[in-house]
């Protein structure tokens, strides 16, 4: 069905992680706003047919392969979006991983900073060389988690990780303010998306929520007056922690 009120009408958003999981439920709710997307993610082929998928809407969709880890990368991806929309009204920092359950003295090194690059320092590199297309009324979104501020024993590098994304939004939002600049924190809970197989493949999905339930609260957010912001998003199943 047609949205007639498109609220985002003829806005540019950049979603990382945008091929599946919450990061194409976004894409998907953007797009039935009118919004335009910058989506990019590792797999190409995946993000390609996210990228059709969401043509189909009749926005406009650039979608760019690009590892969040890489500067080099990163900047790639932020100069293909200026040469084709010019702008970003709304960042969107979805690109993140998991761990399988490991304690510490167990944790591969490697895996760990891997979580890290992604999860935190990916944050970090989209944001700073996204930053010089923002302008005042534009909003940066970071996906964290409960992880954020919980303590899940076996999950020391994912929790280490959406700990210091939360740090990092929260210095960005003082950072931005006088720039007009709203910077959101979105910690969703238990969300039934492909993230879990990795430590729980049996998870109770009728009690936890959809990835287009956290989709619409950022939207609701996202459409306030630009004078106003929700700093933290905190979304939870109905019946509490699972």
């Amino acid at each position: 069905m047609a949205n007639a009120s498109k609220r985002l009408q003829g806005q540019v958003a950049v979603v990382t992680g945008a091929s599946r999981g919450i990061g194409l439920a976004l894409c998907e709710a953007l797009a039935y706003e009118g919004c335009n997307l910058a989506i990019t993610a590792r797999n190409a082929e995946q993000l390609q047919k996210a990228s059709q998928q969401l043509e189909v809407v009749g926005i406009r969709v650039l979608n760019y392969p690009t590892d969040v880890r890489l500067e080099q990368s990163v900047d790639s991806f932020f100069a293909a979006v200026r040469t084709t929309f010019g702008r970003v009204d709304v960042l969107i920092n979805n690109a993140g991983i998991a761990h399988k359950l490991a304690p510490v003295l167990d944790l591969a090194p490697q895996l760990w900073r891997q979580v890290i690059d992604i999860n935190l320092t990916g944050t970090f590199i989209c944001s700073h060389f996204c930053l010089p297309l923002m302008k005042a009324g534009g909003t940066i979104v970071n996906n964290l988690s409960v992880a954020a501020s919980g303590s899940f024993p076996g999950h020391s590098g994912y929790n280490a990780s959406k700990y210091g994304a939360l740090g990092l939004t929260n210095t960005m939002r003082e950072e931005l303010r006088e720039k007009g600049i709203r910077v959101i924190a979105l910690i969703p809970g238990p969300t039934d998306t492909e993230i879990w197989e990795q430590f729980w493949p049996e998870r109770p999905r009728n009690r936890m929520m959809t990835a287009e339930s956290v989709a619409e609260a950022v939207i609701a957010c996202l459409t306030l007056p630009a004078n106003a912001v929700v700093e933290e998003i905190r979304i939870r199943p109905i019946g509490g922690t699972l």
